[in-house]
């Protein structure tokens, strides 16, 4: 069990940008729950897109797998043969943990753990791909390369997962839709010093797109199908199909 996320509950004067260092990693469950609204029913909804998605002798990518959570559930959920999870993140805090708790899981599909920048892992024979709130921590100019790349690494029919905070180009929609997340928050136990102090620290660090900007970067990744399958407040996840 993580450990309650108290990180920003104390005022600092600097606030550092956001890392996914030991200190998060320990904290991370904690805190993604109380942070994403839904991110506990999206997690095993994962489970079921990897199963009716995965081909028998393919990869599942997990780009940005933190400790794992999305790995471990589609693992679970898999039952065609010969498929392999490939689990990669850059923070050596979170492979650190996520290598353990998937050496405690007794799931039958094999998983490699790797620390290495998503922007440079080989995709290939892939029949599913997840980018669970990972894109938005890249830099924008390297956003469209990524998804080209794991569009060619991509069976056809595989498909693509992601899954972002977004933002709204009406302002009116873009106030209430934030209000909303941090009533939330609110409710979540989180204080309107925690709240603030956490999204002074993801500000530079992360560069939020609209649904329209992840759609129309898809299409030009060359997606033939992009639906949108869930949204609650400014979160939301897309499936693409090639």
């Amino acid at each position: 069990m993580s450990e309650r996320d108290k990180i920003y509950s104390s005022p600092v004067q600097d606030i550092a940008d956001f890392r996914f260092d030991e200190r998060v990693a320990r904290v991370f469950p904690d805190m993604i729950n109380r942070s994403i609204p839904g991110y506990s029913l999206i997690i095993p909804l994962l489970g079921l897109l990897a199963r009716r998605f995965a081909q028998p002798d393919t990869h599942i990518y997990d780009l940005g797998c933190s400790l794992g959570a999305a790995t471990l559930a589609m693992r679970r959920a898999v039952s065609q043969p010969g498929v392999q999870i490939v689990a990669v993140d850059t923070s050596p805090a979170m492979i650190k943990r996520c290598s353990e708790l998937v050496a405690e899981d007794n799931s039958r599909v094999p998983v490699s753990v790797s620390m290495g920048d998503v922007r440079d892992t080989d995709i290939d024979n892939a029949s599913l791909v997840v980018l669970n709130f990972t894109l938005q921590f890249l830099a924008p100019d390297d956003r469209q390369a990524l998804l080209k790349r794991i569009y060619q690494g991509l069976n056809e029919d595989g498909a693509l997962v992601i899954s972002e905070k977004i933002r709204f180009e009406d302002d009116v929609e873009e106030r209430l839709q934030t209000e909303l997340h941090h009533d939330f928050k609110r409710s979540q136990g989180y204080s309107d010093l925690e709240i603030a102090q956490k999204r002074n620290a993801l500000e530079k660090v992360m560069q939020l797109d609209t649904l329209a900007g992840h759609h129309e970067r898809l299409k030009q990744a060359g997606f033939r199908y992009i639906y949108p399958w869930y949204q609650c407040f400014n979160f939301a996840s897309l499936l693409a199909i090639k």
